[in-house]
């Protein structure tokens, strides 16, 4: 019989030198060498006041590799980072055996505050100083993650006022029914259940009515239109995604199409991305020369948009959502998009007008009017209108004609709403005034603009591939814009000191 070398498992005592964990050439190699020689924590430092008095504090450079050498193995939670640098020989390695709570971890991700933009800056500067970022393209993208927030404590301020209304009543209901109950005996075990739920009422009611005073005014949306509010985290909003509808932030991020460096990173608690693409435009403006292409995704086409990248001369290829439609590269993707997703059905029930079309009518040969499927005369209401940017022709149906007709039912969606029918033909675009839409259309649809949209893809796609995916980012920990905003920033700065590694950086 073979014989083999015993394995030892279990607990065993074994000399361990700090140093020799550290590989060079690593992700924690490069992160110890720029937060111990490179990155200023000064502002960090002046948060501590224990000189002469107090316990002494753990250093912030330990926490922030703690932090983002637990964002680079995909872990987001602080009981697992904390529970990581008791066991973890190499995060005991990082942190020179400090061993944090994972409260002081908390705290300490959650009130970064405006420190973390800054060093973020800091980064993006050594990765410059590098020649990791090459200025040609900017590619600009974001993603739709959940947060910390509860999607059922959604609603408008009429809407919790209605719910703070019918708990009061009730919680009164309740009371009324004990007082006329006190006399009578009673199970003790209901009379304590009654007093819990009577207890929740009102505890809810009251912070109902508190959340309405500190908020007297509802979150306002574009056009003045009112958005949604949400009782555990305000700053946050509903967004539609692939995935269905979630409670939480849209994590912005321009990225370096040279070594895919993240030159910019922003959250905001909105699911409209056409409201994000200019405080990214602007923020990265100092980056940018007279040379350099911005490429957004097609969620972010608004001709408010487009003119105002034209008003300060950007060389940009924004893609409108039509844009797969009139590219032949495209044309087999419905082969794709049949296929059933596992996770969720992406095919859209085919829907099948039973009405008649404009198909159906026969327009008279001096267009004056055009004849029913039911021999019925329509008459001319509009010889020249204008219907999305075509010229059309309009015809309405009488009355007498319409109400008593026996085929309305395959006439009119809605018959027992709608009355008479119209019908319109459509006789070709009319020639407006070239406008920034069309402009961009044709400049997409160019031989350059198919390559940049290809070159864009290749960019921005695989970063957050690589925090999604790699990294597990998929949801942000933490409640309110601000925090949020940092713990997006410290995901980005993970991502670029990785590039810094893979580069040769402190090697």
């Amino acid at each position: 019989m073979a014989r083999f070398k015993p394995i030892h498992k279990g607990l065993k005592l074994l000399p361990v030198d700090f140093d020799r964990q550290v590989i060079p050439g690593s992700f924690e190699h490069a992160l110890c060498h720029l937060v111990d020689h490179e990155l200023d924590l000064s502002a960090f430092h002046k948060r501590y006041k224990n000189e002469d008095e107090g316990a002494p504090a753990y250093d912030p450079a330990v926490l922030i590799k703690i932090i983002l050498l637990a964002y680079s193995r995909g872990l987001i939670h602080s009981r697992k980072i904390e529970a990581a640098c008791r066991e973890n020989v190499l995060f005991i390695a990082v942190s020179g055996d400090s061993q944090p709570h994972f409260t002081t971890l908390a705290a300490f991700v959650s009130g970064m505050g405006d420190t973390v933009a800054k060093l973020f800056g800091q980064i993006l500067l050594i990765c410059d100083r590098q020649g990791l970022i090459g200025r040609e393209m900017f590619a600009i993208d974001g993603v739709k993650l959940p947060a910390n927030a509860s999607k059922a404590k959604s609603g408008t301020r009429a809407d919790y006022q209605r719910q703070a209304d019918r708990m009061e009543l009730a919680a009164r209901q309740m009371l009324a029914k004990h007082q006329s109950a006190d006399s009578a005996p009673s199970d003790e075990a209901s009379i304590k259940r009654e007093a819990r739920k009577l207890e929740r009422l009102q505890k809810e009611a009251e912070r109902l009515r508190s959340w309405l005073k500190e908020n007297p005014e509802d979150r306002k949306g574009s056009k003045d239109s009112i958005r949604l509010s949400n009782l555990t985290d305000n700053k946050s909003a509903k967004m539609a995604t692939g995935k269905g509808v979630v409670q939480g932030y849209t994590g912005v991020a321009a990225v370096d199409e040279q070594s895919q460096i993240i030159v910019d990173a922003q959250a905001h608690g909105t699911g409209s991305e056409q409201a994000l693409l200019l405080p990214v435009v602007t923020a990265i403006a100092s980056l940018r020369n007279a040379d350099t292409v911005i490429t957004p995704d097609a969620g972010y086409h608004s001709e408010a948009n487009l003119v105002a990248l034209d008003e300060q001369n950007i060389n940009a290829y924004l893609p409108d959502n039509g844009y797969r439609k009139r590219d032949e590269r495209y044309a087999d993707q419905s082969v794709h998009t049949s296929k059933p997703d596992p996770l969720w059905n992406k095919v859209k029930p085919s829907k099948k007008s039973s009405c008649f079309r404009p198909a159906d009518f026969q327009l008279a040969e001096d267009r004056s009017h055009c004849i029913c499927p039911a021999g019925k005369q329509l008459y001319g209401n509009g010889s020249n209108c204008t219907i999305n940017g075509n010229v059309a022709m309009k015809f309405s149906g009488a009355k007498q004609d319409c109400v008593p007709c026996e085929r309305r039912k395959e006439c009119l969606r809605t018959p027992e709403k709608t009355q008479i029918r119209q019908v319109a033909f459509f006789q070709g675009k009319r020639d407006p005034k070239e406008n920034h839409l069309d402009k961009m259309k044709a400049k997409i649809d160019s031989d350059l603009g198919k390559e940049m949209i290809t070159r864009r893809f290749a960019t921005v796609e695989p970063v957050f591939g690589n925090l999604r995916g790699n990294k597990r980012l998929h949801r942000f920990t933490l409640r309110g814009e601000t925090k949020v905003d940092g713990q997006w920033k410290l995901y980005c700065m993970m991502h670029n000191i990785e590039k810094l590694a893979n580069h040769g950086y402190a090697r």
